[in-house]
């Protein structure tokens, strides 16, 4: 095989990769706010009513305290806490408003398939939450890219 073979085989299994990799989960940050001064991920891993409202109050109070378009914030679900990002959740409203001003939220796909292979049946989230697959790498991939994880 010569070197243009190689290289051409090599970029063929390159776009086949992309091609297959999953498109609806994404382990890397958006640049939609590239003006952000503040960059904050609010990390949600408990299914307990009164931290999730803590959650929702983190990002509404930075909002607040931010121009919307200067902060950057986002939080990942994963574990129990993507019942906040469940479509019957009482607390829809709140989320659907939060992501309005700007506030990403990511529901991590590893944990609706875990609920789906133990319920079978996969748990419907909202439409405006953003699947990642791994929401621990999202984390991990945020704080790497200047993000302060926060944990309310």
């Amino acid at each position: 095989m010569t070197r243009s073979q190689k290289f051409g085989a090599m970029m063929l299994t390159l776009l086949a990769w992309t091609v297959i990799a999953p498109a609806s989960a994404q382990q890397v940050p958006l640049q939609d706010k590239p003006f952000a001064e503040h960059k904050v991920v609010l990390q949600l891993s408990d299914g307990d009513a009164k931290k999730q409202a803590l959650v929702l109050s983190v990002a509404n109070n930075l909002l607040k305290a931010y121009d919307p378009d200067k902060v950057a914030i986002e939080v990942v679900a994963f574990g129990p806490g993507i019942d906040l990002l469940l479509a019957g959740n009482d607390r829809r409203k709140q989320v659907e408003s939060l992501i309005a001003q700007g506030v990403r939220f990511d529901i991590c796909l590893n944990t609706v398939d875990t609920i789906e292979r133990e319920t079978g049946k996969r748990p419907e989230f909202i439409p405006a939450a953003t699947p990642v697959q791994v929401g621990v790498g999202q984390i991990l991939s945020l704080a790497e890219n200047g993000y302060t994880v926060v944990r309310p």
